[in-house]
């Protein structure tokens, strides 16, 4: 990074903190208790540019790095983590097009993305098939210059509010391998476009996760992307090499959040005629909470920096979010036991970092996916 980019990122992430400060935090609470959807508050990072986050420049997009886009979320996440997905999916969507779209569709689509004028994210998982999505069943057919669109899809962020999608989608339902039957599609909400319910979630409120139905859903020809049939599944897979950065750092807020809360409240909560973080038992978590954050961070840098470098980092994105995401998991469920029987109250936040963190193990793949990644591409990097 130049000089002035590092003024620029300092600029935005104090911005970003007093916005947070300010606009969000002391929202937070009942907005995650009565499951809303924050539409201020999106409004108003839609006038901070955070919707074209790392779309360049050319298209109206603030052009930052990963590295800086991971810092962003981390900082989100540290206050509110639902926010942070409000962002995640639609970027995972604008990626697919800045880096395989037409010429076309970026001027179409990512100015439009960049000021939050289209905003959503990305339709892959099925009722029948998340980690392996080589066996959806959604089938868009030619004719003419549409593609008619049937099927379904479950888990879609940002389905009920947005009003754009990249739907993936079987062009060639009979191909084998089963990928390159595989497309992908720009689908803006019109007639068969339905969003049947939103999903009841045990965390991750307020920010809306839906089923969709699509019925004869008519999509132009020339909004799947690349503008070839057969390549949606490689288009989405380097979609979720950020995709897993981004959830990584949202592990570390998380962490931090909850190394926060518990740090803060050792230091107040007496027993036996001193603070608790005198004893050595709640010392002992918090040492391990403080180097589970410090390491998970260092692991979001590593792979966000071989993302700005256009490198392959599967294998990078899949250690930080497997890691990162577990700190989280460990240091929510740590405070809580730090907090005692307050940690189980919804008067404190431990209580919802503590229903927020496993969903983070969970999406954009499993951790247990993510070991499986990292031992293979383990194996390829030393071949003996």
């Amino acid at each position: 990074m130049t000089p002035q980019d590092h003024e620029q990122e300092a600029m935005i992430l104090d911005m970003l903190d007093r916005f947070l400060e300010t606009e969000v935090a002391p929202h937070v609470r009942k907005l995650d208790h009565d499951d809303i959807y924050p539409a201020e508050i999106v409004e108003k990072m839609k006038e901070m540019g955070l919707f074209g986050c790392i779309i360049s420049e050319d298209y109206g997009g603030l052009g930052l790095s990963t590295a800086t886009y991971a810092r962003i979320i981390t900082r989100i996440s540290r206050t509110w983590m639902s926010l942070s997905g409000i962002i995640n999916s639609h970027l995972i969507m604008a990626s697919a097009v800045q880096r395989h779209g037409t010429q076309a569709q970026k001027s179409l689509f990512l100015p439009r993305f960049a000021t939050g004028e289209l905003r959503g994210g990305i339709g892959l998982t099925e009722p029948d098939a998340g980690t392996d999505l080589q066996a959806i069943r959604t089938v868009a057919r030619k004719d003419g210059e549409d593609y008619v669109v049937n099927g379904a899809k479950t888990w879609i962020t940002n389905s009920g509010q947005g009003n754009c999608i990249a739907l993936l989608v079987k062009t060639d339902p009979d191909a084998q391998p089963r990928h390159r039957g595989m497309s992908l599609l720009l689908a803006e909400k019109g007639p068969g476009f339905q969003v049947t319910r939103k999903l009841e979630k045990l965390g991750y409120r307020g920010i809306d996760t839906c089923e969709l139905l699509f019925q004869d859903y008519r999509v132009p020809a020339d909004r799947l992307i690349g503008g070839v049939e057969g390549r949606g599944l490689q288009q989405i897979l380097s979609g979720l090499e950020l995709g897993r950065i981004n959830v990584a750092a949202r592990g570390v807020g998380v962490a931090q959040a909850a190394l926060d809360e518990a740090t803060a409240y050792s230091q107040i909560r007496k027993t036996f005629g001193k603070p608790i973080c005198e004893h050595q038992a709640i010392q002992l978590k918090l040492g391990e909470m403080a180097t589970r954050v410090e390491a998970a961070r260092l692991l979001v840098e590593s792979a966000a920096r071989a993302y700005d470098r256009g490198e392959r980092c599967d294998m990078e994105a899949g250690m930080a979010k497997y890691f990162a995401t577990e700190a989280a998991l460990e240091n929510a469920t740590e405070a809580m036991r730090i907090h005692g029987g307050y940690g189980y109250s919804k008067e404190y936040n431990v209580e919802r970092l503590y229903r927020d963190a496993p969903l983070l193990t969970i999406g954009e793949g499993t951790n247990e996916m993510q070991r499986i990644i990292i031992a293979r591409q383990l194996i390829e990097r030393n071949p003996v």
